[in-house]
């Protein structure tokens, strides 16, 4: 039977980059059972909200989706897209791997997997504005909230990636020196639960600044990094800077029962529609997302046609020094896979 799988193409060259990867996945002779559906700006402006009902109802019904990017306002208008399913669905762990592709970068085959708490702690979105002398905004405060819960699972999830995936070990990632409560109580429960893995997975811990100094000096000492939301939101970002930027970042949000894979970077609405955006983060996140289908074979297939493409045919997008188009891009990629 064919697979339902909630399609959400996004805004900017989200539509564009879409249509790449459903390319590629045809390509791959892959089986799903599409229902698009809308979000983001595109949605704002077609039926008044940014997240309609129709969206979550569809996703709550396949638990499997597919995401380009959604603009977020900057400093006004609605909430993150993002956050907002996230928290719906209770999509706990935010999965993002930084793999090297090509070849010929700072560094050599970097292969790093981040683990995010994707629920809590500033991205709650408990914030208030207090007016003093006149100035309805002289005071702004953002309240972190951190539960052991929470903790637990994102970190259990991290060790049981590593001892599924033959990591060598995981990094607890924090702020313990001086948010003594809340990253105090991400490291307490990552250094109980590294009990549990003791012979199988090593675990050490480091400091948030510490860690983004050591990754950029050699990304080698990581493995399996876990960390809180923000820091995980940041340290992912720089990593895919590791290995060619945001276009070749994919991400999955993983919840208990529902999962939603996604191109992490931006919708650039700079570009939108002049067909040069790179598909490759999202073709990257349909192969994560066959591996949680436990399709690896096809997932492994795809990634090795992309690997070829790049690096054996020279075919490129302009992000990546090349003059490809996106359409040439995905059919490059599809041809390696006939």
């Amino acid at each position: 039977m064919a697979t339902p799988l909630t399609l959400i193409r996004g805004d900017g060259i989200g539509p564009e980059i879409a249509d790449a990867t459903m390319t590629v996945l045809a390509a791959a002779e892959t089986d799903f059972d599409i229902d698009e559906q809308i979000g983001g700006v595109t949605a704002l402006e077609k039926v008044g909200t940014p997240l309609p009902e129709e969206t979550v109802d569809s996703f709550r019904r396949t638990n499997l989706a597919l995401k380009g990017p959604l603009t977020t306002p900057v400093g006004k208008g609605f909430r993150s897209i993002n956050v907002q399913l996230r928290r719906e669905f209770d999509l706990y762990a935010n999965l993002r791997p930084a793999r090297t592709i090509m070849p010929g970068g700072r560094f050599e085959d970097v292969d790093i997997v981040l683990v995010r708490e994707n629920t809590e702690g500033l991205y709650i979105g408990h914030e208030t504005l207090i007016a003093v002398a006149g100035d309805p905004k002289a005071v702004a405060q953002s309240v972190a909230v951190v539960t052991r819960h929470a903790c637990e699972r994102a970190i259990r999830f991290a060790f049981d990636y590593a001892a599924t995936h033959g990591r060598r070990k995981v990094t607890v990632c924090h702020k313990a020196n001086i948010l003594k409560a809340v990253s105090g109580l991400f490291l307490e429960v990552g250094q109980k639960i590294a009990e549990e893995y003791e012979g199988r997975v090593e675990m050490d811990d480091v400091i948030i600044d510490a860690c983004a100094m050591k990754m950029v000096i050699d990304p080698s000492q990581f493995d399996v990094v876990v960390t809180t939301n923000m820091f995980g939101d940041i340290l992912s970002d720089l990593m895919a800077g590791l290995v060619g930027g945001l276009g070749m970042a994919p991400g999955a949000n993983i919840g208990e029962s529902a999962a939603l894979f996604e191109a992490v970077h931006g919708s650039a609405p700079d570009i939108a529609g002049q067909g040069i955006a790179n598909p490759t983060a999202l073709i990257l996140a349909a192969c994560m997302m066959l591996d949680y289908l436990e399709d690896q074979n096809t997932a492994d297939r795809i990634r090795v046609a992309l690997s070829q493409t790049v690096n054996d045919d020279g075919i490129r997008t302009r992000d990546l020094k090349g003059n490809a188009s996106t359409e040439e891009f995905a059919k490059a990629v599809c041809n390696r896979l006939s």
